[in-house]
């Protein structure tokens, strides 16, 4: 390392906010959903709080502040005000383009404080204070799509300064996300930095320690699959040298899953009474956020038809108990995964299993349920034709799959008709 001055100074890094980004998974679910909608705004805004709190020197934001091109300018125009805040704090932020907000994606643009510096979408630049002994370097994306190892293009450490290099990149493939500026943890440590500022990945990650190389995740979860805390991470060098690293929990909103295994519970009430604590758990560890939460249904019952053929009552039925923990959790989706305690010869229908494979692996089915489903998402509003593919982009994958959930709740209907009436509570049935 190159540490000569014994500065002495904290900084805050974020990344990945995504501004306005649409709503996922929550958008049937009307009025409820309204404290999820302005979520990533208040993170922002909480964000700006802690900057001001921890009295840091300066921000990060290691790009992807915007989900894309703005509807209109109000999403600029807020982000700009956070901004203006800091300025009057006298807090510097350093801001470049990732692959949602790159230069070919914004069409609209506003000036912003003076105390913002936005790094070059053409070449890597250095932003040098010399009053802190601190040397920047970073580069944006001109175009959202970046297959090249842009890292190779960055400029030596500044000597006598702490080095800190910001980066959007998925550096050599993370799960769940497309790869953007690929590089190494070797292409990084050549460079001599002392801190990586990464962003992209939104799970927070101390990838490396020698140099550090951070992602701090995103700062507001966007939909079921992104759950737990979200933030931002404060970082304080004493010395010139790092001393701690800090998760600080700025969302606004919070998504989880919630897994509960049904295996032995046979009435509705033994459900019930399980979704019951479930829910109050993962309101305590929200602390006081509004919660989106997914159930995921597991292990072998009686319950299983019942479940499966009933989705649209055990989904009001799971909103209706989560209610009871708190006036701010929604129930964003109700997956039954779970398997009937019965054998399927108990259904009595010899070879009804051989028909639905059969109708299934049709080619001639499967090409018309993929055309359908092709003509539907082409009329679906564009957000909600992204989200039904946001899993694996082919059609025909997605025709398989709804293909395979009619068929298991095909046999879930004819169970649960030709067994007695959903298993209900021994106090229900006196």
């Amino acid at each position: 390392m190159h540490i000569i001055m014994s500065a002495s100074f904290r900084f805050l890094h974020a990344a990945d906010l995504h501004l306005d980004s649409p709503l996922r998974g929550l958008a049937r679910r009307g009025a409820a959903a309204n404290a999820f909608r302005d979520a990533s705004r208040r993170a922002l805004e909480n964000l700006v709080a802690a900057a001001m709190e921890q009295k840091v020197a300066f921000l990060i934001i290691a790009g992807d502040i915007y989900d894309g091109d703005w509807k209109d300018f109000t999403t600029g125009q807020f982000f700009v005000r956070q901004m203006g805040r800091l300025a009057q704090a006298g807090i510097r932020v350093f801001i470049l383009r990732g692959n949602h907000d790159a230069a070919s994606v914004i069409t609209k643009d506003l000036p912003l404080p003076g105390n913002v510096h936005a790094f070059s979408v053409r070449t890597a630049e250095t932003v040098r204070m010399d009053e802190l002994g601190v040397a920047l370097h970073g580069r944006g994306f001109a175009n959202r799509h970046v297959p090249e190892n842009i890292v190779l293009n960055y400029p030596p450490a500044t000597p006598g300064h702490f080095n800190i290099g910001v980066l959007h990149t998925s550096l050599t493939g993370r799960e769940g996300h497309e790869v953007y500026a690929p590089c190494t943890i070797a292409d990084l440590a050549r460079l001599d930095y002392d801190y990586w500022a990464l962003g992209h990945v939104h799970q927070r990650e101390v990838v490396n320690e020698n140099p550090h190389v951070v992602f701090p995740g995103n700062m507001q979860g966007r939909h079921a699959r992104e759950t737990g805390p979200k933030g931002a991470t404060l970082v304080e060098v004493a010395d010139g040298r790092i001393t701690a690293l800090t998760a600080l929990t700025l969302d606004a909103a919070r998504f989880e899953t919630l897994d509960i295994d049904l295996s032995g519970v046979e009435d509705m009430s033994g459900l019930y009474h399980m979704a019951r604590a479930a829910f109050h758990a993962a309101v305590e560890g929200a602390e006081g956020r509004p919660l989106a939460a997914r159930l995921h249904l597991h292990g072998t019952t009686p319950l299983h038809p019942h479940l499966l053929s009933h989705p649209l009552q055990l989904l009001e039925d799971m909103q209706a108990l989560a209610a009871e923990a708190g006036v701010d959790v929604l129930v964003e989706k109700v997956v039954p995964a779970t398997h009937d305690a019965r054998p399927h010869g108990e259904l009595a229908l010899s070879g009804f299993d051989a028909i639905l494979d059969d109708i299934a692996a049709d080619p001639a089915f499967v090409a018309e349920i993929t055309a359908a489903l092709t003509e539907l998402r082409a009329k679906a509003p564009k957000d909600l034709a992204r989200m039904a593919g946001e899993d694996d982009p082919s059609m025909a994958h997605w025709a398989t799959q709804a293909i395979a959930t009619a068929r298991t709740g095909i046999l879930a209907r004819l169970a649960d008709d030709l067994a007695p009436a959903a298993p209900r509570s021994k106090e229900d049935e006196a």
